[in-house]
């Protein structure tokens, strides 16, 4: 196997929270998949927890080379929180970003993600095998 892209982000979660703000449920629901939006409204500090999602899904896509794309939406992927507080989290794709997944010669993508009261930030590694 080798590593065939990484990406990084940060995001400040007062971004995240003035868009909610200012777009509400259209916001939410345009980036966010449904598990997300459970899991993330169930926690006492939800804003940081939509920017955290919102960093892992821009390192995903720069991991598999790319940024957003026309065909690619927001909800394409999906980061899912580790069984339990060891577990690192999961990415799943749909749509144009499991296209670009399988286009790509990846395998699987490694995710990681931290945040405090003013930031977020994300760490993907997309590992496969080289389609060159």
């Amino acid at each position: 196997m080798a590593i065939l892209g990484v990406g990084a982000n940060i995001i400040e979660c007062l971004r995240i929270a003035q868009m909610i703000e200012r777009h509400g449920e259209l916001f939410i629901t345009r980036v966010y998949t449904d598990h997300e939006i459970e899991y993330c409204s169930a926690r006492k500090a939800a804003t940081q927890h939509y920017a955290g999602r919102w960093a892992a899904k821009e390192a995903v896509l720069k991991a598999l080379g790319t940024g957003q794309l026309p065909g690619i939406r927001w909800r394409d992927i999906e980061v899912r929180s580790g069984k339990n507080d060891a577990a690192p989290p999961t990415v799943r794709l749909r749509g144009g970003a499991k296209e670009l997944f399988e286009r790509s010669g990846a395998q699987k993508i490694h995710l990681t993600l931290s945040h405090c009261r003013s930031h977020a930030v994300a760490y993907a590694v997309a590992e496969g095998r080289s389609v060159d």
